[in-house]
């Protein structure tokens, strides 16, 4: 059994009574410098985490798996923390965890700002371009800090995404008797944070004729870099309400172009992953800059040509075919690959895909539709409409059980 605590900025002081006790009775300490400096000395042996830990961490647990163990962790070990790996890593059976405030807690009280009215963004170990999704006018956010730095990577943030005017909260070492506060808006924002251990709060707000980007599917086309390889916005819409993301799922976007099924499937949930596959270096290099600007950073990008460049992937739970039906193998590799309950959905605007989706249609069934956009754009001095090309789509939901 692994005893997890959590210990704030305040110390030794600050640990509730049954915390004390586990670390008094440990016969291994293991934890980051700062939280072993926090408890008093003893001859209890000490463990300072190895850089990276992840790696190290398995190996860890393994050698001193016959001793009285106990983590020291920041805050709430669950909360973005220690905690949640350890028993990803072990199981609950063999994790115990005594929590302390978390910075998110403490950051709140001093704002009086409702904890479940705010989004949450961690910049430990991700870049700053994961708060891009979550800036919307008036909301919210608290950002978890990595570092005195993290202030002005956050204000740079605002400013290049419109939201300039936002007013920032920088509280430092919460909790401690060095506990501090600074106060600005992002588009004026020069300072480092007093310490290392910050947490950032924003209040959003727009400059004028800033657009915010909904959640929802269907962005409008400008707001992704692009050479023309988009799955346009009224049947990027419809596509992913046929995907339909839910939250901890995996999507596959095959043959990606700009990456916007992707990245608009991960926008829905913080926990949805996808991987973009596509097979030209300069698209590729699209997609991960439109991941970064909306917000998404964690999206994967494979080069490559599918069907070979799935190879090895993880199985996911749908999939998109923007292109490439008629290509030998890549339906029939997308569709083995599905997890039961997962979804494909194909797009076609050529007669081939659509006769190759018309025989898969034949054998699986599910939804075939065909939709056409009409725009209205300049005819002479008047207004008329053009239509763009009719696209085919067809989705299916996989019904094996395991």
């Amino acid at each position: 059994m692994i005893t997890v605590v959590g210990i704030g900025a305040d110390g030794w002081d600050g640990l509730p009574a049954e915390s004390r006790r586990v670390v008094e009775a440990a016969e291994v300490l293991m934890g980051g410098p700062r939280q072993l400096d926090l408890v008093p000395a003893s001859a209890t042996e000490r463990v300072a985490w190895p850089s990276p830990l992840l790696p190290a961490l398995p190996g860890l647990v393994e050698r001193y798996a016959d001793r009285e163990v106990c983590v020291l962790a920041s805050g709430d070990p669950m909360f973005y923390g220690i905690g949640s790996t350890l028993v990803r890593l072990l199981g609950t059976a063999r994790v115990r965890v005594l929590p302390h405030l978390s910075s998110l807690s403490l950051a709140c009280a001093r704002l009086g700002w409702p904890v479940e009215e705010v989004d949450v963004i961690s910049l430990v170990g991700r870049p700053p371009a994961a708060l891009n999704a979550a800036l919307l006018p008036r909301r919210r956010i608290i950002v978890l800090g990595a570092g005195r730095g993290s202030p002005s990577q956050v204000a740079r943030a605002l400013v290049e995404r419109g939201y300039g005017p936002s007013t920032m909260t920088v509280l430092s070492d919460l909790g401690a008797v060095s506990e501090s506060e600074v106060r600005g808006r992002a588009d004026d924002w020069a300072a480092q944070a007093p310490s290392a251990l910050n947490v950032i709060a924003v209040e959003c707000v727009a400059e004028p004729g800033a657009e915010p980007l909904a959640r929802v599917p269907g962005l409008p086309d400008s707001a992704f870099e692009h050479d023309g390889q988009l799955t346009k916005r009224e049947m990027r819409a419809v596509s992913l309400s046929r995907l339909a993301p839910l939250p901890g799922e995996l999507l596959w976007d095959v043959g990606a172009g700009a990456g916007s099924i992707a990245i608009e499937w991960m926008r829905s949930h913080p926990s949805c992953a996808a991987v973009a596959i596509e097979r030209r270096a300069d698209r590729a290099a699209a997609i991960r800059r439109n991941a970064d600007r909306l917000g998404v950073p964690s999206l994967r990008v494979v080069e490559g040509r599918a069907p070979a460049a799935l190879d090895g992937l993880p199985s996911p739970d749908a999939v998109f075919v923007g292109g490439g039906a008629t290509t030998p193998g890549l339906l029939e590799r997308c569709w083995d690959a599905l997890r039961p309950g997962g979804r494909l959905v194909v797009n076609a605007v050529t007669m081939e895909s659509e006769s190759v989706m018309g025989q898969w249609y034949g054998r699986l069934g599910g939804d075939l539709v065909r939709l056409s956009v009409q725009r209205a754009s300049p005819v002479g001095a008047f207004t008329g409409w053009r239509a763009a090309m009719p696209v085919t789509v067809w989705s299916v939901t996989r019904k094996e059980v395991p």
